[in-house]
C-alpha cells in the first residue's frame, strides 16, 4: 500500500469504530446534565423521589406506587370482552379493580413462518393476570360496596366500564391504536396506569427494552431517552452489565426473578418492546411524574437474561377527565410516526437516512411483493446513485497504478528529503491530472448507506419470516442443515459475500504491494466472514448483491478503458516483403 491507500484504510476503520462507540458516548455527556434517576432498585414497588419541575407530580406518584404494592391480595373474577378491527382483536378484562386490555391478537401476523391459519394462529400480545395488564388503574377505588359495575360493548369497536365512581370507554381507532376516554366522579390520590408487557420473542436476535420521551432529557430540554443505551438504571437488566453487553453476563444464582426500577420525570410516552413488537401509552392529556419498569429474568438460564418486562405510568392524583391513546402493535414506521413515537425505531444518529431507506424498500415490496426483490432492487437503486462515483474512483485508481514507476523514481531520488519528495509527489499529480483521494470518496459515502440499511434490516418487521429463494426468514440467519452443521447452521450468504469480496479486491485496481493486496484479499473476506455469519441473511444479501453489481461495474469500466486505449493507439503495418527485399537483408 501506498500511503494514501495506508491513509484511506485507517480512515474507514476510524469512522466504523467511531460509530460504534459515539451513541454511547453521546449518551453519557447528555446524562451529565440530566436529572439522575435513584440507581437503586427493589424487588418491591419502591417510591420514586421527585425530579426536576414536576416534583409534586412525581412525589404523588411515588404515593401511588407505594400504596398499589400495599393492596391487599383480592380474589378477582374475571369477565371479558373481545372487539375487533381489521388489524387486530382486542381482549378487555373486568374485574374488582375496573377493566382493562387483557391481549392484543394482531391478525396480520402469524406465530411462525407462512399465512396465519388454524395450524399457525396469530401473534397473540397477552398482558397476562390483572396486575400486570394494560391500561389497568392502580390505586383507585372500584365500585362501592354492594355495588355491581356495568360492562358491555355499546358499539362493535368500542368497550364501556362503568360504576358510581368512573366511567371507562376503549375504543379501537385503527392502526393497533386504543382510544380511550374516562371520568371520575371525584379527584382523587395518587395512581397508576399501567402499559402492559413485553415477552422476548423467539428471534434469535431479540431484545428487550423500554423506550420514552423525557420532558426533561437534559438542559431542560426535551428528548428520547432509550433505556437500553442511554445511562439509565434499566440499563443494567435490560442489554448490557447483568444481561451481557461489555461487562459479560453475570451468574444468575440466587437473584431474584422480578426487580423493579424507578425513573422519576415526566414523559410524554413510554412504550416497551421487543424486536418486532411493541406497546406503548402513546399520549394523555395529564403530566405524569414518571414510570416503573418490573423486569423478569429467564429462570431456565443460568447466566442473568431478561425474559419479560412491564412498565406503569405514574400519577400524581386523579382527575375529573382524562383521555389517552394506547398502542399495541408492530414496529412499523408510518404507524409510529403518525403518533410521534417514531424513534421507537431507534435509527438513532442515521435516522434522516434510514426513514427514506425504509420508505423505498417497502414501495418496491409493493410493486413486487416479495422483501427479498425488494432488497435485490433496493441494492440496484443504491448502485445506479453511486455510478458516477464509482467510474470516478475506478480511474482515479488506474492512474494512480499507472504513475507507480514514476512514483518510485521520486521515492528513490529524494529519499534524504521527505519535503521535497512531498512537493514533487505534488506536481506529478497535477501534471498527470491525479486525484489520490478520489478513489476514497465512494467508499466514505457508502458507509453511512451500509449502517443505516443495517440499522433498517436488523429490526424491520416486514422482514419476519420473510421467505426468498432457499431463506426462510430474511430476519434471520439462513441456518440450513442445522442438525448437521455446527454454528448453528450452514449460511451460504456469508460466504458467497466473502468470496465476491475477494473477487472485488482482485478486480479493484491498486497501487500498493503484491504481498499485501493478497494478503488483504483473504483477510478482509474472512473478517467479513466471521462477522456477517450470525446477522440476518437479509443483511448478507444486500452485502452480496452490492458486491456483485460492484465487480460488473468494474469489468464494464476496465473494459471501456481498453478500448479507448486501443483506439488511442496506431495500428503498425508491417511492409509487404519482396523476393528482392528478402535476398539483400
Amino acid at each position: 500500500m501506498n500511503k494514501t491507500e495506508k491513509l484511506i484504510s485507517l480512515l474507514l476503520g476510524a469512522v466504523l469504530v467511531w460509530y460504534l462507540f459515539s451513541e454511547s458516548n453521546r449518551a453519557k455527556r447528555e446524562a451529565a446534565n440530566r436529572p439522575q434517576p435513584p440507581q437503586s432498585v427493589s424487588t418491591n414497588a419502591a417510591a420514586v423521589p421527585p425530579a426536576g419541575g414536576t416534583a409534586a407530580v412525581a412525589e404523588k406518584a411515588a404515593v401511588a406506587a407505594e400504596a398499589a404494592a400495599k393492596e391487599p391480595p383480592v380474589e378477582m373474577h374475571d369477565t371479558f370482552i373481545s372487539i375487533s378491527n381489521a388489524d387486530e382483536v382486542v381482549t378487555f378484562a373486568a374485574n374488582e379493580r375496573g377493566a382493562s386490555v387483557k391481549s392484543v391478537t394482531l391478525l396480520g401476523y402469524a406465530r411462525g413462518a407462512g399465512a396465519v391459519s388454524a395450524e399457525n394462529p396469530p401473534v397473540e400480545l397477552d398482558f397476562g393476570e390483572s396486575g400486570g395488564r394494560a391500561l389497568e388503574l392502580r390505586g383507585v377505588a372500584g365500585p362501592a360496596e354492594g355495588e355491581k359495575a356495568e360492562f358491555f360493548a355499546d358499539s362493535p369497536t368500542s368497550v364501556v366500564y362503568r360504576t358510581s365512581r368512573m366511567t371507562r370507554r376503549f375504543s379501537l381507532a385503527g392502526g393497533y391504536v386504543i382510544a380511550m376516554e374516562e371520568t371520575f366522579a371525584a379527584t382523587g390520590g395518587a395512581h397508576t396506569v399501567g402499559i402492559g408487557c413485553m415477552g422476548m420473542g423467539s428471534s434469535k436476535n431479540d431484545l428487550l427494552s423500554v423506550d420514552s420521551m423525557a420532558l426533561d432529557a437534559g438542559k431542560g430540554k426535551p428528548g428520547v431517552i432509550h433505556h437500553g443505551d442511554d445511562d439509565s438504571p434499566l440499563k443494567p437488566y435490560l442489554v448490557g452489565g447483568l444481561a451481557g453487553g461489555c461487562s459479560g453476563a453475570k451468574n444468575a444464582a440466587g437473584m431474584p426473578r422480578s426487580v423493579k426500577v424507578g425513573y422519576p420525570g415526566a414523559q410524554t410516552w413510554l412504550a416497551a418492546k421487543n424486536r418486532f413488537f411493541v406497546v406503548a401509552l402513546a399520549s394523555c392529556d395529564q403530566l405524569n411524574g414518571g414510570f416503573s419498569a418490573v423486569i423478569d429474568r429467564d429462570t431456565a438460564k443460568s447466566a442473568y437474561a431478561p425474559e419479560r418486562l412491564s412498565a406503569a405510568v405514574e400519577f400524581g392524583e386523579l382527575p375529573r377527565r382524562r383521555s389517552a391513546v394506547f398502542y399495541a402493535g408492530p414496529k412499523k414506521q408510518h404507524l409510529l410516526w403518525n403518533l410521534g413515537m417514531k424513534d421507537v425505531m431507534e435509527f438513532g444518529m442515521w435516522r434522516w437516512l434510514c426513514y427514506p431507506l425504509v420508505w423505498v424498500l417497502n414501495l418496491f415490496n409493493d410493486l413486487i411483493p416479495n422483501y427479498g426483490v425488494a432488497i435485490i432492487l433496493l441494492t440496484i437503486l443504491v448502485r445506479i446513485m453511486f455510478w458516477p462515483l464509482t467510474r470516478k474512483s475506478t480511474e482515479g485508481m488506474k492512474k494512480m497504478q499507472e504513475i507507480q514507476p514514476l512514483m518510485k523514481e521520486l521515492q528513490k531520488k529524494f529519499k534524504d528529503n521527505p519535503q521535497r519528495l512531498q512537493q514533487e509527489t505534488w506536481a506529478l499529480y497535477k501534471e498527470k491530472k491525479v486525484n489520490p483521494l478520489s478513489s476514497c470518496l465512494p467508499m466514505l459515502i457508502q458507509i453511512p448507506v451500509f449502517i443505516a440499511l443495517f440499522n433498517v434490516l436488523r429490526s424491520a418487521v416486514e422482514l419476519r419470516y420473510a421467505p426468498f429463494l432457499w431463506i426462510g426468514d430474511l430476519s434471520e440467519p439462513e441456518a440450513l442443515f442445522a442438525d448437521w452443521f455446527p454454528f448453528g447452521g450452514l449460511n451460504l450468504l456469508p460466504i458467497l459475500m466473502a468470496v465476491t469480496t475477494a473477487l472485488q479486491s482482485a478486480f479493484t485496481p491498486t497501487s500498493g504491494d503484491a504481498k499485501q493486496q493478497r494478503m488483504m484479499m483473504i483477510f478482509m473476506p474472512a473478517m467479513m466472514l466471521v462477522m456477517f455469519y450470525s446477522f440476518p441473511s437479509a443483511l448478507s444479501l444486500y452485502w452480496f448483491l452490492s458486491n456483485i453489481f460492484s465487480i460488473v461495474q468494474m469489468w464494464l469500466i476496465r473494459r471501456e478503458a481498453a478500448k479507448k486505449q486501443n483506439a488511442a493507439s496506431p495500428e503498425i503495418i508491417e511492409p509487404v516483403q519482396t523476393r528482392q527485399m528478402r535476398r539483400h537483408r
